[in-house]
């Protein structure tokens, strides 16, 4: 049973995290198509409003033109290196002034997007007629390469769209062309947050679905749990009554032979001993079944036959038949109380505080003591032991229906794990409560609060 329960939670586990990661991936694969489509609106909407900035300011772009051309003749001359015109064309004085109007471009016609932008150069290429071009420049796009805009990185940014242009360079009767190519790339301020509004019933469902998903887990382990323990405690209730019936059973058996014996007949006082020994078996059998019977009700189950009584004389006479059946036990009392009555069932209350007594010199116990105080309106019975004690961590699990403390060597101490639970039903049942105190090594304390 354990094992299939252990193979049973780990096959759910195993589907749980299938299922979640499953989920995280439509998610992801959601989100990525969000970016996508997002990354395409952007650039059809900077499409829609500028065409290789030609209308931003002719007179700029004029001067880029006559700028290249320049740099073209310079080279064809020899009198700057690849360097020196990479570094001119980079550095050059109409970078501010471009940068400023795209911003005011983009600001005017997308309000709904706070861009940043770069332009960069990726290609500054010469060639003559069929001849071998003679590549001035040509890198893959780098933010040092900037020919004007605002953004210090391309990081989480991404192209927009490519420029190529060419340009006729007449020098010395001999006609050159100048292939350029630069890259627009733009980043979105807040991008993510652009993305997750739109994903937002995506990610909520998602959510949902997973949250659902692991409660149903939980509840259903619980379930499996909850279902061992109560096989476990109905297999550790069966174990111990059928041991509990085993002796007197057993007593009762041996006890019926030896009646059957003559000379046992004939002789009248161990006729009567018999006979004794019988009875008792008999009533222990009867307690065993009526204490089962008992606990399988609830307290608001229980027919209570309440009356009218001294609480201090009541005590005073459980005390006194307990110390007939336990004469080596110290029990005292401490009775700061007197004449208090209190309308309660005398039969079930006796029982009750008498399975108290019993489970103390069951637990090891030699002095006990009762006390009664008045507090707040509020009568307190509290029977304290020297017994073994118990743990703080199996304190809440006492009042249990067949919970029973294994201590040491008391492990096989005799019980139906019955009794404390039966006290506290029959402790509820009088709108009453119980409580209890202990430390291990260090006995344990009892105590009922009744309503005056």
């Amino acid at each position: 049973m354990k094992q299939r329960i252990n193979l049973l939670i780990a096959f759910s586990v195993v589907a749980l995290i299938v299922l979640t990661t499953v989920q995280c991936y439509l998610v992801k694969t959601a989100y990525d198509y969000k970016v996508a489509q997002f990354h395409t609106q952007i650039k059809n909407e900077i499409a829609q409003i500028t065409n290789n900035y030609s209308d931003i300011d002719s007179a700029l772009i004029s001067k880029k033109e006559t700028l290249y051309k320049t740099l073209s003749e310079s080279y064809i001359h020899g009198k700057r290196s690849k360097k020196e015109i990479k570094k001119e064309m980079i550095e050059n004085d109409f970078q501010d002034i471009l940068t400023r109007k795209i911003k005011r471009k983009f600001e005017r016609d997308l309000p709904n997007f706070k861009i940043d932008f770069a332009i960069v150069l990726n290609k500054f290429i010469l060639y003559k007629n069929a001849q071998k071009a003679d590549t001035i420049f040509s890198e893959k796009p780098l933010i040092q390469n900037k020919l004007y805009g605002n953004l210090v990185s391309l990081n989480h940014s991404f192209l927009v769209r490519n420029y190529v242009g060419t340009t006729n360079v007449t020098l010395e009767n001999q006609d050159y062309k100048l292939l350029t190519e630069d890259s627009m790339y733009v980043s979105v301020i807040d991008w993510e947050m652009i993305i997750l509004r739109r994903m937002a019933f995506v990610l909520a469902l998602s959510l949902f679905s997973i949250a659902t998903l692991i409660t149903l887990f939980v509840i259903a382990i619980k379930a499996l749990i909850k279902q061992k323990k109560v096989s476990d405690v109905k297999t550790d209730f069966i174990n111990n009554i059928t041991h509990e019936l085993k002796t007197p059973l057993a007593t009762l058996g041996i006890s019926t032979k030896i009646l059957e014996q003559k000379d046992i007949r004939e002789n009248e006082q161990n006729f009567n001993a018999i006979l004794n020994t019988i009875s008792r078996q008999n009533n222990r059998l009867q307690n065993l079944i009526d204490q089962v019977l008992a606990n399988s009700l609830a307290e608001n189950e229980i027919e209570l036959q309440k009356e009218k009584i001294n609480t201090e004389d009541f005590l005073f006479s459980i005390i006194e038949d307990f110390k007939i059946g336990y004469p080596k036990i110290s029990i005292e009392t401490d009775f700061q109380t007197q004449k208090t009555v209190l309308v309660l069932d005398k039969f079930h209350l006796t029982t009750a505080i008498l399975n108290v007594l019993e489970n103390a010199v069951k637990y090891g116990s030699s002095k006990i003591a009762v006390k009664t105080k008045k507090l707040h309106e509020e009568f307190s019975i509290s029977i304290e032991d020297n017994g073994i004690g118990i743990s703080k961590n199996k304190q809440s699990l006492l009042f249990e229906k067949f919970y029973r403390v294994e201590q040491g060597n008391l492990h096989n101490t005799k019980g139906l794990g019955l009794g404390l639970y039966y006290v506290n039903q029959i402790i509820k049942a009088h709108q009453g409560s119980v409580a209890v105190m202990s430390d291990l090594g260090k006995g344990a304390v009892f105590t009922f609060m009744f309503k005056v």
